[in-house]
Parts: structure tokens; C-alpha cells; sequence
């Protein structure tokens, strides 16, 4: 969505509110799909003494499989949206920090995307405490035990032996 702002541009305290949904769903993050549902974007766009202040909240459900014990899951992700926009740019060290209209309009979908996604985590937990899944046998730790056996010392097994042995007598 292309947003015009040529009516608050040269009017300091207007304002300009949007809100619009934005679909990501086709977007491969680390070999899935996470936004499978539709991105709420709301907020709006002021002039603030001649500086054009974008604020506002991207939001949606994310579908999740967790890195420690594979499981699927959602979660909602709220990401803050804030910029600071301008027509033309003072010096080039400012350039990271403020985004440039086209037009007296600004691209709200490429915008939206790139803060989306760059607060998207790395690391996908069902939970802080997720156990995972035991490397060894495979079992799920946070539904049952482990059912690997102790491995024992090479160095003792002749003594393991011997307790096995007295155990069976």
C-alpha cells in the first residue's frame, strides 16, 4: 500500500491515519511459512513541525515449530512501527535512519515487510523451559523420561558386571 502524504507534507500538527491488512503468507523464513495469516497494520503519519513521523503496530499470529522439540505452535507478534520520513535527506549519514518519500508517498508494504521480519526471532521456543528431545532415544522430554541407559565407563564396566551379576543371584 502506497500511502500519499502530499496534503499533511507543508501543514505542521496534521496528521494522516491507516490501517490496512498485509499478506505475507507466501514469505519462506528458514524453510517454512510462518505468517500464514494476514499482517494487521495500523498507525498514523504526522507532522511534527515540519518533521513527518510515521507511527504505528504491525501485528499477527505466527505458526511456529519449536528448534528444541519439534513441536507446532502460534504465537501473536506485535512489532512497533516507528520512522521518520522525509522528502529530500540534509546529509547521507542520516540515510539508515530516515526513509525517503517517492512522490510525496510512502511504500507502507516494503516498510512494514522489512520491520516484520527483521524482528522476527531466531530461535523459536514452545517455551522457555522446553526440555527438547533427547539425542540418544528420541523421547520427548517434556512429556516422559529419557529411555537411554547409562552408558558406563569402559574403564569400570568389569565392576557394572560384577553388580549385574550380584543383582540376578
Amino acid at each position: 500500500m502506497r500511502l500519499n502524504l502530499k496534503d499533511i507534507i507543508n501543514v505542521p500538527g496534521a496528521s494522516l491515519p491507516f490501517s490496512y491488512q498485509l499478506d505475507l503468507s507466501g514469505m519462506e523464513l528458514n524453510g517454512e511459512r510462518p505468517i500464514q495469516e494476514p499482517v494487521a497494520v495500523e498507525g498514523q503519519v504526522q507532522n511534527r513541525g515540519g518533521a513527518l513521523m510515521l507511527e504505528g503496530t504491525a501485528s499477527s499470529v505466527l505458526h511456529l515449530t519449536c528448534d528444541r522439540c519439534t513441536k507446532a505452535f502460534t504465537r501473536e507478534k506485535v512489532v512497533p512501527l516507528t520512522t521518520l520520513l522525509a522528502t529530500e535527506l540534509a546529509d547521507e549519514a542520516s540515510e539508515d535512519e530516515i526513509v525517503l518519500l517517492e512522490d510525496d508517498e510512502v511504500d507502507l508494504d516494503a516498510l512494514t515487510t522489512t520491520a516484520f521480519v527483521l524482528a522476527m526471532e531466531s530461535k523459536n521456543l514452545c517455551s522457555e523451559d522446553c526440555k527438547g528431545i533427547c539425542p540418544g532415544c528420541g523421547a520427548d522430554l517434556n512429556a516422559e523420561p529419557c529411555r537411554c541407559k547409562p552408558e558406563v565407563d569402559p574403564r569400570l564396566a568389569v565392576l557394572a558386571k560384577l553388580l549385574e551379576d550380584k543383582e540376578s543371584e
